[in-house]
């Protein structure tokens, strides 16, 4: 396995190298501009295009593990066409600028009835009352897995918002997902995740701590979908992992956006799908870090943006870790996600309130200096 990771790793970071060092050449085409939005926090244009490199590696690798072991040929290959729609729709969209956030759903929804039809990737089970019984018919299992799809690869994107941060997410998360595939003995489960894996860190240098080129709508829908049809092949394939596991693995980019819902359409009154600057890394990016507070530099908007993500890595690890402790212990992981839900809406409401905690806020060296007695 550690072939296919070497091989997804190095690939993507040898094509996303070479999308940053042509940027002059496509930068008009797929150069993000628009820094005006309530969640843009770059100073210049910057490629969004490199979704481009992660399923570059990700195909390369996939090749190579279907050449290498014959028996995961059929399984690998099926699951890298049903990614295709997902990936192709946020592309165009990194492309064009002219792809609905609907249409986007649309094609990853399609990308996960392919997953049902070639695969088997439907949801038989739960652990949630009440959605057992829709998911103990197979048109109810397969319609939960194409919204599960769905949502997770839309929650992805909604978290890609600070270098870093949704790429070193999901690799958190697919760590979790292939170390439990091992500890049940699926391998073809284990070396897909690790191939992510290695492609979306091999985009990561690049994008993380600098931010040369985007993750883009492509990058996300792709990692997205694989971390949401993987958690569901891995259930399905091993009734042993208890229905808990992936929600509770996902539970920071689920609940952001189920909060996020909440906060929109309940709270504000306002579209569920209007875009807003008051996400938990936004939050986190213009509360917590206070030695840059005001600064229009480049350099240090820069720096700024790098230091908010290890935060959200942190909060994803705090779900991953024990979703890969208690794999098959549905009540502790349930206990667990709640315990989660609720630390989540503390802190937020904590940072939104102007009343985080102080060991978490970075300050300028002058500002933490004590005042004289002439001040």
């Amino acid at each position: 396995m550690l072939i296919v990771f070497f091989a997804s790793f190095g690939a993507a970071l040898v094509i996303t190298l070479l999308l940053v060092r042509s940027a002059h050449l496509h930068g008009a085409l797929s150069a993000d501009f628009d820094r005006s939005g309530p969640q843009k926090f770059h100073s210049e244009p910057v490629p969004r295009v490199g979704g481009i490199g992660i399923f570059t590696g990700f195909l390369i690798a996939t090749g190579l593990l279907a050449w290498r072991q014959r028996e995961f040929m059929a399984p690998v290959l099926w699951l890298a066409l049903c990614a295709v729609p997902a990936f192709a729709a946020g592309l165009v969209e990194d492309l064009t600028k002219k792809v609905s956030p609907f249409r986007r759903l649309l094609a990853t929804a399609f990308s996960a009835g392919l997953g049902v039809a070639l695969l088997g990737a439907s949801i038989p089970t739960t652990g949630i009352p009440g959605l057992d019984l829709i998911a103990s018919t197979y048109l109810g299992s397969a319609l939960l897995a194409v919204f599960v799809v769905a949502g997770v690869a839309n929650s992805v994107n909604i978290i890609d918002g600070m270098n870093g941060l949704a790429s070193m997410c999901t690799a958190i998360m697919l760590a979790g997902l292939a170390y439990v595939a091992l500890q049940v003995g699926d391998q073809v489960i284990a070396a897909m995740a690790i191939v992510v894996v290695g492609a979306a860190l091999g985009f990561f240098l690049w994008n993380y701590p600098n931010g040369l080129i985007f993750l883009g709508d492509g990058g996300a829908y792709f990692l997205g979908f694989m971390l949401a049809e993987l958690s569901i092949l891995l259930l399905v394939r091993n009734p042993g992992v208890s229905p808990m596991f992936p929600l509770l693995l996902c539970a920071y980019p689920v609940w952001e956006t189920v909060f996020s819902i909440y906060r929109r359409k309940v709270v504000r009154g306002r579209p569920a799908g209007m875009p807003d600057g008051i996400h938990l890394h936004s939050l986190i990016y213009r509360r917590l870090m206070r030695w840059a507070l005001g600064s229009k530099d480049a350099a240090v908007l820069t720096r700024r943006n790098a230091l908010t993500a290890p935060y959200l890595w942190v909060l994803c690890s705090l779900s991953v870790v024990p979703a890969t402790i208690w794999w098959d212990d549905t009540a502790m992981l349930q206990m667990i996600l709640g315990l989660f839900v609720v630390c989540y809406v503390l802190l937020y409401w904590r940072i939104v309130r102007f009343r985080t905690p102080r060991w978490m806020v970075l300050r300028s060296r002058s500002e933490s200096l004590p005042r004289s007695h002439h001040e």
